[in-house]
């Protein structure tokens, strides 16, 4: 069978990190009416924006979803298979976000759903007057380095929520569902921020993406691989600003700006990006690991894994050996 569902604001739809999932749900989805096993919809109104909960509770496929603005898809619960245009197949999971253009079909399938075990997406339409106005104060207010404005995500953008948007959703979904005569404007407050942080995730990740191909005309993504090129030394903010030719307040308010996190913040992640590949290896001393990537000691390697990854290097290493 198929479902096509069609709506007429922009959509942003997000998820919650794993270890959080229980305690969400208790509190979000206690005491709901279930009309549909496919997809059934529950729906939250506010002047700027509404939050639909989506719940499939048994397995289904083709289930066609169709927006008439740019959408960002994410999961809360379970597992879907996207299917979209000029792209292969893949698993859609919790943690995970989409971001789609109007009129993109995107045929789901739920391999997973079950009456006891249900798949479940959280969506949040912003209105486009709201987003128009985000994108106007971050032109105004915080430019990109090389002039160019700040605009809608780039289509297919593929990424996973980080610790701070997990913590807007948070606030989001007790804001639609308290009784306060504020909320609209609480709400009004957590979107704007909410769509700062994730154009600030896209742009982190077209530097990352462009960073090799284009650092000759960009003083930002030069420092991008000068840091991946010397993710193994002691980089500190004053080498990295002259590698931009800026002072280091510039520098570190213009990588903070683009990429949505600080400088030693990015050197970190890049580190551990490296060492997750290491620790795959057969025979690999977590020691010569945490070195080879730059940490200058363990404690500090297991705490900044620790947070990223939220598991130990032991753990991750025991794992995979």
């Amino acid at each position: 069978m198929y479902y096509i569902y069609r709506y007429n604001l922009i959509y942003v739809i997000y998820c919650c990190h794993i270890n959080n999932r229980i305690m969400l749900s208790k509190r979000f989805f206690e005491n709901r009416s279930l009309q549909d096993m496919v997809e059934n919809q529950t729906t939250y109104t506010m002047s700027n924006a509404a939050m639909h909960v989506f719940e499939t509770h048994k397995m289904a496929e083709h289930v066609l979803l169709q927006f008439d603005q740019p959408v960002l898809a994410s999961m809360l619960e379970g597992k879907k298979i996207m299917h979209l245009k000029d792209s292969q197949s893949f698993d859609f999971l919790p943690g995970e976000s989409l971001v789609l253009p109007a009129q993109e079909v995107m045929r789901i399938d739920f391999p997973e759903a079950k009456e006891k075990n249900p798949t479940r997406c959280l969506a949040m339409a912003i209105s486009e007057d709201k987003i128009e106005e985000t994108l106007h104060l971050m032109n105004e207010k915080l430019p990109k380095f090389d002039k160019r404005d700040w605009s809608l995500m780039d289509y297919n953008f593929h990424f996973s929520n980080d610790r701070e948007i997990f913590q807007i959703i948070q606030r989001l979904l007790y804001l639609f569902t308290e009784n306060h005569p504020s909320k609209d404007l609480f709400v009004d407050n957590m979107l704007q921020e909410l769509v700062i942080r994730v154009l600030q995730t896209n742009s982190k990740k077209a530097y990352l993406e462009n960073s090799n191909k284009f650092h000759q005309s960009s003083r930002l993504r030069y420092v991008i691989e000068f840091i991946r090129k010397n993710i193994h030394k002691n980089l500190c903010i004053e080498d990295l600003s002259n590698q931009a030719y800026m002072s280091e307040s510039n520098f570190y308010r213009v990588f903070k700006n683009e990429m949505g996190i600080s400088p030693v913040e990015f050197i970190n992640e890049e580190r551990i990006k490296l060492a997750t590949k290491l620790l795959k290896e057969e025979d690999r001393k977590i020691k010569d690991i945490y070195m080879e990537c730059g940490f200058e000691s363990r404690s500090y390697f297991n705490r900044v894994f620790k947070k990223i990854k939220k598991v130990s290097p032991g753990k991750f290493q025991a794992r995979f050996n």
